[in-house]
């Protein structure tokens, strides 16, 4: 409850400073911006000419003269021109305000989609995807209302108050201290009902964004779902998610709406107290009939003003909640800047990998060690498996690599050096892995396999295809390289994938192959293909190799058998099967006996 509390919602000084970083990304386009809030300005102050040229034309028609000598004709054709001039400038300005919010809003996104895929594994385990997805979509789109349509809108009706109210204090001061009286009141209103709409509109798109969750695991899981006959389990989960949001919106409108029934109501009883007043003054004959219908269509103006700010306020502050959703991710920390700074240029390593005294458990879960004073020593060039029970540490041995997560003690050390010394661009490139979960992306399978060296040839595609037995069935689609893989690559088999991955990895070229599991979930004739791609791709280059299957790793130069958090056996195949009461020995026995 108390946690609750401390996420609630306020307006202060310090998010509202922190909201208008944001306005970073319009810097480029000030000009545009600048001279978009000169136009509007203009657009606004020329507008205060009607609501006088209203009481103008009643005293002309009524036969008073006036300063300047005008008459009908020629206040109509002043306003003509006018109006002229008003179409002209707003146009402009609407104009210059689109592309403000076009090309700003395109900055956000870029920039927020840059330090997404910047940030380091540990965010994305603690992040769910949906979240993330709302962030660069429904917040994104707040701001872009915001720069598009809010902000100069609430510029605008500041403007017509501000003017309004000046006008009104020269033409007819004592009617105008009666209607600023309604001022304090409306004011007061407006904070207090602002807080409140601000806090259900952080609510409701955190709320929408659980259910944007919900919607991309189910359709990222379909295959699941369908097989678990779940459809109507998901029906319901995301029913609830949407109901949630339904009642926080109709909170968020209900606040809304009081907002507006509170503006409404104050003004128009201000408004006929003000009417009654100046009707009286007329009748004294304090002021002109025309100087009231002017003073009456300014005070219209002025109300539509703040009913139009209490209404824009709420927008501005519900677009201060995206902010800080937005500003949370581009505020975090990427894995350049929580590492140590290298400057170590990694250039092509030879493969000679050193693990000292490893300690590691995953930041999620930091009570739970994972590796224990793990020590392992692989020569270049080396074919090097790592077996043991699921969760004994296999996978994370490769995460440690890749530097996906920091070491709570010891030391990795690639070619002698430290691998946190290198630059981390310059040191990944170095690797290629091929797991047991392909992931395509849903282009070609020329774009999937280019992904290990976009700048490749059209020969080194084919060749890097050949030497992964995808060749074959690549050249018999119709389209060729150019067959679209489909969501995940769900239009190709499993090894299919499995050898487009592999072609890639071929393409890619690295020092250390890294081999997660890679024909654990393939039949066996596709496990041979695919098992001579493999090979291929080793040739030559430092390679770990993670499996069940210990037939596919009798080969290897040497295997380290993990259990526990501890390195307890390693040995060629033929040392390790000769152990009696060995757990590699153990291990073997099973799966030969049960093959």
């Amino acid at each position: 409850m108390q946690q609750k509390e401390e996420s609630r919602p306020r307006v202060s000084l310090q998010n509202l400073r922190e909201a208008l970083k944001i306005f970073e990304f319009l810097r480029p386009y000030r000009w545009h911006f600048i001279v978009g809030l000169i136009l509007l300005f203009l657009s606004s102050t020329v507008f205060m000419i009607f609501p006088y040229s209203v009481g103008l034309m009643l005293d002309v028609a009524q036969g008073k003269e006036n300063a300047m000598g005008l008459n009908l004709s020629k206040i109509g054709i002043g306003l003509l021109i006018v109006l002229v001039f008003q179409g002209v400038v707003s146009y402009s300005r609407v104009l210059l305000f689109a592309q403000i919010s076009e090309r700003g809003t395109a900055d956000i996104r870029n920039a927020l989609y840059q330090r997404i895929i910047s940030l380091p594994i540990v965010f994305f385990e603690k992040s769910r995807v949906g979240d993330l997805v709302s962030r660069l979509t429904n917040d994104v789109e707040k701001l872009y209302n915001t720069f598009y349509f809010v902000l100069a809108e609430f510029f605008r009706q500041v403007i017509l108050l501000i003017g309004g109210v000046i006008f009104l204090a020269w033409q007819t001061p004592k009617l105008a201290g009666v209607m600023l009286l309604t001022f304090p009141v409306i004011v007061i209103g407006a904070m207090i009902f602002g807080r409140h709409i601000r806090k259900l509109s952080k609510q409701r798109q955190t709320i929408l964004a659980e259910s944007n969750t919900i919607l991309d695991e189910t359709l990222q899981s379909i295959h699941a779902v369908k097989a678990f006959t779940n459809e109507l389990f998901e029906n319901k989960r995301y029913k609830n998610a949407n109901d949630a949001v339904i009642q926080v919106s109709l909170k968020f409108a209900s606040g809304r709406a009081l907002f507006a029934v509170f503006i409404i109501t104050v003004l128009f009883g201000a408004l006929f107290f003000v009417i009654w007043t100046g009707m009286r003054m007329v009748q004294s004959g304090e002021v002109t009939a025309g100087q009231l219908i002017s003073f009456v269509t300014f005070t219209a103006v002025i109300g539509g003003a703040i009913a139009g700010l209490g209404n824009f306020y709420s927008e501005l502050v519900g677009a201060v909640g995206a902010t800080e959703r937005i500003r949370e991710i581009l505020t975090s920390p990427s894995e350049t800047d929580e590492r140590p700074k290298a400057t170590a240029q990694a250039g092509r390593l030879d493969g000679n990998i050193e693990f000292e005294d490893v300690q590691f458990s995953y930041p999620t879960r930091p009570d739970v060690p994972v590796l224990k004073k793990v020590n392992i020593s692989i020569q270049s060039g080396q074919k090097v498996a790592v077996v043991g029970q699921s969760g004994a540490g296999k996978s994370t041995i490769m995460q440690l690599l890749l530097q996906f997560h920091h070491l709570d003690g010891g030391k990795i050390s690639i070619d002698g050096t430290n691998i946190y010394d290198y630059d981390l661009h310059s040191y990944r490139s170095n690797f290629a892995i091929v797991p047991q979960e392909v992931i395509l992306f849903g282009g070609t399978i020329r774009e999937n396999i280019l992904y290990g060296k976009p700048d490749a040839s059209e020969a080194e595609i084919i060749d890097a295809a050949k030497q992964a037995n995808a060749w074959d069935f690549i050249s018999t689609f119709p389209e060729g390289l150019e067959t679209v893989v489909g969501e995940r690559g769900i239009k190709l088999s499993g090894g299919q994938r499995q050898r487009i991955a592999i072609a890639r990895a071929i393409l890619r070229n690295p020092s250390i192959l890294l081999l997660d599991e890679a024909t654990s979930s393939l039949d066996a004739e596709s496990e041979k293909v695919v098992q001579e791609a493999l090979n291929n791709l080793m040739k030559n280059r430092t390679s770990i190799i993670i499996a069940h299957r210990l037939a596919t790793i009798r080969e290897v130069d040497c295997i380290y058998v993990l259990e526990g958090g501890h390195i307890v056996e390693k040995g060629t195949h033929e040392e390790l099967s000769a152990k009696y009461d060995g757990v590699y020995s153990s291990l073997a026995k099973l799966q030969f006996e049960m093959a």
